[in-house]
């Protein structure tokens, strides 16, 4: 055999993935704009990151990356359509925490959360802030556990699925407490009601609560992970106030669709984890509250299926049924 098939056929065995996904090489990417789907409105946390994804991959690249917020559904619309979009690398999306947990609560889902993506890398991980309404004689957790034993509570969240939902089903959960969930189209819809006195308590991000709990209009109690906060180190955990072992974050992490060449999605998880070392996209991370978590995509391959079975058997013992 000569030196010359040699050398083609090695290039075309570079094009197979160790998961032999779509069998050709690759020869040059980008050759146009990539689109970054966020699946969710302008403005949130996750609208934030995938900006700041955007930035970095476009430095990189050395070409355009556009985002696309498709919100809506919990995050469903816009990741249905990542799912659907050619894959061949020009089609980026920014997942987060429902992806792994709205299996759970549809009876139909329009994509397959793990088959019909291709993991390239987590981003990012975020506790969440635990607030209520400050009329309310609540000061720590363990008030708050005493208030649900004698009436009924209510809280709120981003949504079905979302962080504050699975955080509120934990706290219900390990603290044998009843009180019952409301949905709402985003955080901050939620954190107004709370500040009106409609809902008793919420588990928000840090960019949704931060300035109402600064202007007194809101309490917060207590951080969701299980450290403390860089952010705010004098507040204690849930799980420091008589929960040990409650803890929740909220995980972002981008995806590309299924079949998209291994080789890419291993070039594109490195260029960012490169670009979120940088001093200025690092500080912009620590005002978000977010730690750097860029693992490679097996490793995200892997959280994602482990998250999809951690969450349906919480879901599963608290009684929540598919709609």
């Amino acid at each position: 055999m000569s030196n010359r098939i040699v050398k083609t056929m090695a290039v075309i065995i570079a094009g197979f993935s160790s998961q032999g996904v779509l069998a050709q090489p690759v020869v040059k990417y980008p050759t146009r704009p990539v689109r970054m789907i966020v699946p969710a409105p302008p403005g949130g946390t996750t609208d934030l990151l995938g900006r700041l994804v955007a930035e970095r991959l476009a430095e990189s690249l050395a070409q355009q990356v556009v985002v696309d917020n498709r919100g809506g559904a919990g995050g469903i619309l816009g990741t249905e359509l990542l799912a659907r979009a050619p894959a061949d690398g020009h089609t980026l999306g920014i997942i987060y925490t429902p992806h792994t947990v709205l299996p759970h609560l549809q009876k139909k889902m329009p994509y397959d959360a793990l088959r019909d993506f291709a993991a390239v890398s987590q981003l990012t991980e975020a506790p969440l802030i635990l607030v209520v309404h400050p009329s309310l004689p609540v000061h720590k957790v363990q008030d708050l556990i005493a208030l649900a034993k004698s009436k009924p509570l209510v809280y709120g969240s981003a949504g079905n699925g979302s962080g504050g939902h699975l955080s509120g089903e934990l706290l219900k959960q390990m603290a044998k407490i009843d009180a019952t969930h409301v949905p709402y189209k985003g955080a901050g819809p939620a954190a107004i009601d709370l500040m009106a006195g409609q809902l008793h308590f919420q588990f928000g991000s840090h960019i949704t609560t931060k300035g109402f709990v600064a202007a007194g209009r809101l309490r917060a109690i207590a951080v969701s992970s299980a450290k403390r906060s860089t952010e705010l180190p004098n507040l204690p955990t849930v799980a420091e106030q008589g929960l040990p072992g409650f803890e929740f974050v909220n995980w972002f992490g981008l995806v590309a669709p299924a079949r998209t060449p291994a080789v890419l999605g291993t070039g594109i998880q490195q260029k960012i984890a490169l670009g979120f070392q940088q001093p200025a996209t690092l500080a912009k991370l620590v005002a978000l509250d977010s730690t750097v978590v860029t693992s490679t995509p097996a490793a995200f391959a892997a959280f994602l299926a482990h998250d999809l079975q951690k969450w349906g058997g919480v879901l599963r013992n608290s009684g929540i049924k598919a709609e």
